[in-house]
């Protein structure tokens, strides 16, 4: 007689049951109980699965080793509440030492619950470190958020099966006990694919656009850009990147400045595969890629996307020169990305004087084979506006992202290499919390330092920012306004020029302009340089404003909005129906 019970309703449930298929696991050894019901149920009925039970949880775990170890394949645990779980772990150190693949499902009721004299509710979150490689939880689903977080928790723990050799994995499944498994298919998740230089086949670049995309990046060497740089010719690619990223090949692209745009869509910025390469980006682009492949050695799932799909756990340039080919030079979208860039460059009106305007007047003057350092979000994302000259590297601490630490980081930099020019740039808050190191005794005559002194943390009080609705109301504590001397003319002239220091100042574009050359001169001082350039609140936001609405099309603008509308409440399939009823 068939079953009347098809799939859950709880949608954390129905991501595991289909990521195990997409995977091939279809082995499962079900223990009894009441909090597992909804997986074991929505299972039970499906051919797919091939289910065993087994009352005792350690004679679970051991089994499981035992067909583990004679298929090679990944087999399946589950348990309820309560101890059950504690007695899979004989079997799991077993699995963890002889790197078998055995997937423990625990459910639970939450962790909310832990601590409250709750019947059944032990403590999951802390497990010994040799019984499973990954260890997940998995909440209850709410929104497309939730759902995002279980497809990647459960493919870290699935994928980890087979990682470095194998071994076991965990997930901590919870569950409200619901009754309804009416469900009959299972609607589709995102399934991510792990790849290493030891498969035999890689797989394909799809058709569409290509886009590489790099975060913050050790230094490049010469043998990984010219691997990068062979790829993007034999598939037209493109490098997405901000001046942390350490990449100065020949398909740069500084893109923040088009993609900034807030009146103006560039159907450019929809790509198909982006290939996502490197750490922490110090200044993300609006970019909307339908596929993501993740490039690292590590092989970690790192999302930050929404679209991963595969992750390759090999060295960079290994992937670049497995995928490229000889004799090919494809450039069209670098070209047509270059051209909208210089088009929006040409439509930036007169700015203030600002962090924006100085990098301007800068960018393109920095001194042959210098380093660059800058502070996170304000002076990181002014200068992302332009693209360096070559030869220049660039550096930020975009790791934590904190305010604390740029100017010392620069130092330390600078110490390493003494007869190399530092020029390091940053707003007063970022220096006045690491003014102690410019007094620091080893500091050279190598270094020279922009501070951009509006008396506060203009950042916060930024065109754009969460917090500029608060206008002067931020300046209180958000904003942290009037610290450190409010603008002192007088303050860090003399506290520079006693530590030793050239002490350089402005107030306005033309005193800027007269003291650059001396700031940017080629030629080493006798002494390191500090330069105090004194802005205005408002002409910080202001000139942000401009640049970022240097374009405007109110028509591109609006369909593009109503466009991303209409995926959002039909999807993909609903938009094709649409057009096809009003052609």
């Amino acid at each position: 007689m068939e079953s009347k019970f098809k799939y859950t309703d709880e949608r954390n449930v129905q991501i595991v049951i289909a990521l195990l298929k997409a995977h091939g696991i279809h082995r499962v050894i079900a223990s009894p109980g009441t909090t597992n019901m909804t997986f074991v149920v929505s299972i039970e009925n499906d051919p797919w699965f091939q289910i065993w039970s087994s009352v005792d949880e350690r004679s679970a775990a051991y089994l499981a080793c035992g067909m583990a170890a004679e298929t090679g394949e990944p087999v399946v645990i589950s348990c309820t509440g309560a101890t059950a779980s504690r007695n899979y772990m004989p079997g799991l150190t077993e699995a963890y030492y002889r790197k078998l693949p055995v997937l423990a499902i625990t459910s639970t009721r939450g962790n909310h619950k832990i601590g409250h004299l709750i019947d059944q509710q032990i403590d999951r979150r802390n497990l010994p470190n040799d019984i499973a490689m990954e260890s997940v939880t998995l909440p209850m689903v709410k929104d497309k958020e939730d759902e995002h977080f279980c497809e990647i928790e459960a493919s870290k723990a699935i994928l980890a099966l087979k990682l470095n050799g194998g071994g076991p994995a965990h997930i901590n499944l919870y569950t409200q006990y619901s009754h309804n498994f009416n469900t009959i298919t299972i609607p589709p998740v995102n399934t991510i694919y792990r790849h290493t230089i030891n498969d035999n086949h890689l797989p394909p670049i799809p058709e569409g656009s290509v886009a590489i995309y790099i975060g913050s990046h050790a230094n490049f060497t010469k043998e990984l850009t010219e691997a990068v740089d062979k790829f993007c010719s034999t598939y037209d690619a493109v490098v997405f990147c901000d001046h942390t990223s350490g990449y100065r090949g020949k398909y740069e692209v500084h893109y923040q400045l088009v993609c900034g745009q807030h009146q103006w869509y560039s159907p450019h910025r929809k790509v198909n595969l982006c290939i996502h390469m490197g750490e922490v980006t110090g200044d993300p682009y609006k970019i909307s890629p339908a596929h993501v492949w993740r490039v690292s050695p590590d092989g970690a799932l790192r999302d930050s996307f929404g679209t991963l799909r595969r992750v390759f756990m090999m060295e960079e340039e290994t992937f670049f020169n497995s995928y490229s080919k000889d004799n090919e030079d494809k450039h069209e979208y670098y070209d047509a990305l270059n051209t909208e860039i210089e088009y929006v460059k040409q439509n930036i009106p007169e700015l203030p004087f600002s962090n924006i305007w100085m990098a301007q007047q800068m960018f393109h003057k920095l001194p042959q084979g210098c380093e660059l350092h800058l502070g996170i979000y304000h002076s990181l994302r002014s200068w992302d506006f332009f693209k360096l000259p070559e030869g220049i590297q660039a550096k930020s601490n975009v790791g934590g992202f904190g305010i604390d630490g740029g100017v010392s980081t620069m130092m330390g930099a600078s110490l390493v290499h003494p007869q190399k020019l530092f020029i390091g740039v940053f707003g007063d808050l970022a220096f006045f919390y690491d003014l102690n190191v410019i007094g620091n005794r080893h500091i050279g005559n190598n270094v020279r330092i922009l501070l951009i002194n509006n008396g506060r943390g203009n950042e916060f009080r930024n065109y754009g920012h969460p917090c500029y609705f608060l206008g002067d109301e931020a300046d209180q504590y958000v904003a942290a306004a009037g610290h450190y001397g409010n603008k002192s003319p007088i303050l860090i002239k003399h506290y520079a020029t006693d530590l030793g220091y050239e002490y350089l100042s402005a107030t306005n574009k033309t005193d800027f302009i007269t003291t650059l050359d001396k700031f940017l001169s080629p030629e080493m001082n006798d002494k390191p340089i500090l330069f105090e350039v004194f802005t205005e609140k408002d002409d910080e936001s202001n000139a942000l404003q401009l640049t970022l609405n240097a374009v405007i099309d109110k028509n591109a603008l609006i369909k593009q909005k109503v466009k991303d509308g209409l995926h959002k409440v039909v999807g993909e399939n609903g938009v094709q129906i649409i057009k096809k009823l009003i052609k």
